[in-house]
């Protein structure tokens, strides 16, 4: 079971790592996380599909901090072949997506990728607050 879901800015992707450290019930499998410029896409992996009420406060957090979202071709790609165990690095490059963090729960990889972007940048722009 998977759930890809849209978010405005890094501290909603960061309140939802928080939360899905909490939630050990939900089986989680895998999170991948990309950034497109104005915003945060997220795809969660879950072992089992969730039954209810787990279900319902699982969604009700997501639509909540960010709303559902179909991926292009080329995202979809991209996480298909980190889920055939490509790289990183190499389905970045291949799919020009940047994947910020992809697996476990890693929040210290979206604040790093965040300061180094507005170091490089000389500003925050709203989507990495």
């Amino acid at each position: 079971m998977q759930y890809t879901y849209c978010f405005a800015n890094t501290s909603l992707v960061l309140r939802l790592m928080t939360y899905l450290s909490k939630q050990l019930s939900i089986g989680l499998m895998s999170v991948t996380v990309i950034y497109l410029v104005d915003r945060w896409v997220v795809r969660i992996k879950l072992r089992n599909e969730l039954l209810s009420p787990l279900r319902g406060n699982f969604l009700s957090f997501l639509n909540e901090n960010g709303y559902a979202f179909t991926l292009s071709a080329q995202n979809s790609d991209a996480l298909t072949a980190l889920d055939l165990g490509a790289s990183v690095a190499d389905v970045s490059r291949l799919y020009n997506a940047v994947i910020v963090s992809h697996g476990g729960l890693h929040p210290e990889d979206l604040e790093a990728f965040r300061q180094k972007f507005v170091r490089g940048l000389g500003y925050c722009p709203p989507s990495l607050s």
